[in-house]
């Protein structure tokens, strides 16, 4: 409880504020009979750790300075990471029957009753600030210290690890022990992935170890090495998991599984793939949440914002997004539908795979092996009285030729395919099959898009630019004037690479009557190219350098992208 004299007393006591700054709190707490404590807080009248030490002298408890080397591991992973994230609480030791845990806020009875339900132990509060605590979990519950706990864990229990032949025994072991060092492993190497922004997850057999990667803002990193002795019963959990076969090691197979963290819905695709040294399982993570959806959220620039919003309220049609792997043209496609989805069109997709689940619209998952192709489903959407089509990617004449009578018909089709820029699209779809004229009078723009690292907002700083780099800068400034570019030096929040985060950036081409003209007439990439540049196309280019002088990223990131020779 809130104790206004003693928190005065220890106020006054260590020369914390002066007296108009704690008469003007008093006479607050008096007015509103709010805690005199919350009031400090609000009004931000003393540092965090003042704060704690405060609120932990008026309530008689200890407040510590904590570090990460002062905890007892074993003590530590008596709660859970989302336990310890969520509260704010770590334990530092147990001592016979009390456990001493270290908490941002010690004076929440009910998080001090759930640990001791949990542990059966009764709860010591230690107060510390909020950080301390942070650090210290993202220590103690990281995927390096965790893999360790559960080597240990494993070598103390070496009988366990002899190779099972009988699959459903493996099977039952598993789903029982669902406090095992096995379990505690894959949901380690799975939580660490979606706490440092991770798509993919790697999983690779090795010797002596089985390699750990995480794709991180679209770059591998190493995380960790698990010993080879353990390798197959990580890769049965996991499969175990994703309602795949353990028993068939042979061939390739594709799982699935969803999973909750800290308060978000994450949908995990596994694949295995068998190599030389046993089974390699690649784990895409995708984040339901459709908050990143937005088109308007979408572009850099407002400019592209505009150009993108007028293509998709174009009532027929085909746009198309360009780009390579991984650059993002599946959120664009449906950040596009969030846009276009209302209750009075009818709108129907076929992927393959279908991503991710949208709410109001009519997925469509390809299946080879039952003989349902893009081409085939497209045919039977067609008679679905649909208003606008997505094709998750056209490969071939016969997809291309429906999308196109699809969108010469008064539907609105949405489409990828793989090409370096926007005017490529073109040339692509008549190499396909596509007379000039058809593609002339169905298509409506192409996006070219990539995704490229941000610059660490925590370590950024500014420099001078090269000759080489002001010559790049040329295209939108003049070489005389004065330039500034930014690039991180490498900290903890960015894990040393220099970047946090990735963003898109845009060259969209629209078709105006000149570009259908130059279509037409069989005029090349580079024309058509010149041409919507000489009406008021950005390449991406150009866009990625204006991103690079307002700090967002870096001329290096972008040469690992882009061309960035003269247009």
């Amino acid at each position: 409880m809130d104790n206004p004299t003693c928190t005065i007393s220890y106020i006054r006591e260590h020369g914390l504020l002066d007296e108009a700054t704690l008469e003007k709190v008093a006479e607050q707490h008096r007015a509103s009979g709010r805690s005199f404590v919350s009031l400090l807080k609000e009004g931000e009248y003393l540092p965090e750790e003042q704060l704690g030490r405060l609120v932990a002298a008026s309530q008689g408890i200890e407040f510590i300075d904590l570090s990460a080397d002062m905890i007892d591991p074993m003590a530590a992973h008596m709660v859970t990471h989302e336990m310890a994230s969520r509260h704010n609480v770590i334990p530092v030791r147990k001592e016979g029957d009390k456990l001493l845990v270290a908490m941002s806020t010690p004076l929440n009875l009910a998080v001090r009753n759930q640990i001791e339900v949990r542990t059966g132990l009764k709860v010591v509060p230690l107060a510390t600030t909020l950080n301390a605590i942070t650090q210290a979990v993202r220590y103690h519950f990281s995927v390096q210290n965790v893999t360790r706990q559960a080597i240990a864990s494993m070598r103390l229990k070496a009988d366990d690890h002899k190779e099972e032949t009988d699959s459903g025994t493996l099977r039952g072991k598993l789903l029982q022990n669902a406090e095992g060092p096995i379990t505690k492993l894959v949901s380690s190497i799975i939580i660490g992935a979606i706490d440092v922004g991770a798509s993919d997850i790697h999983i690779e057999p090795q010797e002596p170890d089985m390699r750990v990667r995480y794709r991180i803002d679209g770059l591998l990193h190493n995380e960790i090495g698990v010993p080879s002795s353990v390798q197959q019963e990580v890769i049965s959990h996991i499969k175990i998991l994703a309602n795949m076969d353990i028993s068939e090691r042979r061939i390739s197979q594709d799982g699935h599984m969803t999973l909750g963290h800290n308060g978000r819905d994450y949908d995990l695709r596994i694949s295995s793939l068998p190599s030389v040294k046993g089974e390699k399982i690649v784990i895409r993570v995708l984040d339901k949440g459709s908050s990143k959806w937005l088109l308007d959220e979408l572009a850099a620039s407002a400019d592209d914002s505009r150009r993108l919003r007028s293509l998709v309220q174009s009532p027929y049609g085909i746009i198309l997004l360009t780009g390579p792997t991984g650059s993002g043209k599946t959120t664009t496609l449906y950040s596009m539908l969030q846009f276009l989805n209302e209750p009075k069109v009818n709108i129907v997709t076929v992927e393959d795979p279908v991503e991710y689940h949208l709410d109001g619209i009519t997925q469509v998952q390809v299946n080879k092996a039952a003989g349902r192709t893009f081409a085939s489903a497209l045919r039977s959407i067609l008679r679905q009285d649909p208003d606008i089509i997505l094709i998750g990617e056209i490969r071939d004449y016969e997809t291309a030729e429906i999308a196109v009578s699809a969108a010469l018909t008064g539907h609105l089709v949405l489409s990828t395919l793989h090409t370096n820029d926007a005017a490529g699209a073109v040339s692509r779809l008549i190499n396909l099959g596509i007379p000039p004229f058809l593609v002339a009078s169905s298509l409506l723009g192409v996006v070219a898009q990539r995704l490229v690292r941000t610059t660490c907002i925590g370590c950024r700083q500014a420099y001078s630019p090269t000759e080489q780099e002001l010559e790049q800068l040329s295209c939108i400034r003049r070489t005389d004037e004065a330039a500034q570019l930014y690039r991180g030096t490498g900290c903890d929040n960015c894990h040393g690479t220099g970047y946090r985060g990735r963003k898109a950036i845009f060259e969209v081409l629209s078709v105006s009557r000149a570009i259908r003209e130059s279509i037409i007439n069989g005029d090349g990439d580079d024309h058509i190219k010149q041409q919507a540049i000489s009406e008021g196309m950005k390449t991406l280019r150009k866009t990625g350098i204006e991103q690079a002088l307002n700090g967002s990223t870096t001329i290096d990131e972008l040469q690992r992208l882009v061309d960035m020779r003269a247009e």
